[in-house]
């Protein structure tokens, strides 16, 4: 199979990649959807899941044998939407929810008719063995973090608006007491002690990463949040090295990374469920189907 993945690595570059497709619009042009996007879905960083479900079973399952997915990051992907959207332009991209860019823009996913995409994933919590014993009262919190994607949302936006993710966290943990409460319920205070998260530069994981080691430093323990790549977040949870990470998103986009590692970390289950996976466009853009895409 013809390898799909362009190498992309700055928000820079893949914007005026997307300005040499000809910046036609979609309502004004008798082009395929193909030809004014240059044949181009913006994706994110190469070790998603969401990357490696869209080269290795969308592209070949809907015969898009022309297209190719553009490798980048989560921030570059954002970029290059805002870039097509503020000039009405034609883009798609790799999205998921929950994510601050569909309260920011009238944006709709491709109907996936094959359902390769799958149903709603969920945000699992996974933490390293031995944690219960070592740190029983981070164990118990983590146990109990459940929120709902316009929770998550909220410190989303809060950080695109401006604020830092701490500031954002902050805010979002001092106006939500009744729900901190169920996560800390009987969670006892303790004196200092360290404690590593490992994270991933995507949104939804910075937002819910930072509310966590918030609350986990108001009962006493000193975080270090550590931001890394997918394989390096779940390896370091998996050797020890991490204690935990609160952004892992199954059962597809991780999935490798699960059976990798199965038997070396401890699953506490989803902190977030109702979540999405796929293709998105804008909703001025005369498509509706990932079908649309072949000529």
């Amino acid at each position: 199979m013809l390898k799909k993945l362009v190498g992309v690595t700055t928000a820079l570059a893949l914007t005026f990649s997307l300005a040499a497709c000809g910046g036609e619009q979609t309502g004004g042009s008798s082009d395929s959807v193909g030809k004014q996007v240059d044949y181009k879905i913006v994706g994110i960083d190469p070790g998603a899941g969401l990357m490696k479900l869209t080269i290795d079973e969308v592209l070949p399952e809907y015969g898009l044998d022309d297209w190719k997915v553009v490798e980048g990051s989560g921030a570059a992907m954002a970029a290059a939407l805002k870039k097509a959207y503020d000039k009405e332009e034609p883009i798609i991209v790799t999205g998921w929810s929950p994510h601050w860019k569909f309260a920011s823009y009238d944006l709709k996913y491709l109907e996936d008719p094959k359902g390769i995409y799958g149903g709603a994933e969920d945000v699992n919590t996974i933490v390293r063995q031995g944690l219960k014993e070592d740190h029983p009262d981070a164990f118990k919190l983590l146990d109990q973090f459940k929120w709902e994607p316009e929770h998550i949302e909220t410190v989303m936006n809060l950080i695109q608006e401006g604020k830092e993710p701490a500031e954002a966290a902050s805010m979002w943990v001092s106006e939500n007491e009744e729900l901190v409460n169920t996560w800390t319920e009987g969670v006892n205070k303790v004196n200092g002690e360290e404690f590593k998260m490992l994270y991933v530069a995507w949104d939804d994981v910075i937002a819910s990463s930072h509310v966590v080691q918030n609350v986990l430093e108001s009962i006493g323990y000193e975080v270090d949040l550590i931001q890394v790549d997918a394989g390096p977040m779940w390896a370091g949870v998996a050797d020890g090295s991490g204690d935990a990470m609160v952004g892992a998103w199954l059962p597809t986009t991780h999935a490798d990374y699960y059976a990798e590692y199965e038997g070396k970390f401890e699953d506490l289950g989803a902190n977030l469920t109702g979540t999405k996976l796929g293709l998105v466009v804008p909703a001025y853009m005369d498509i509706d189907s990932i079908e649309d895409l072949k000529e």
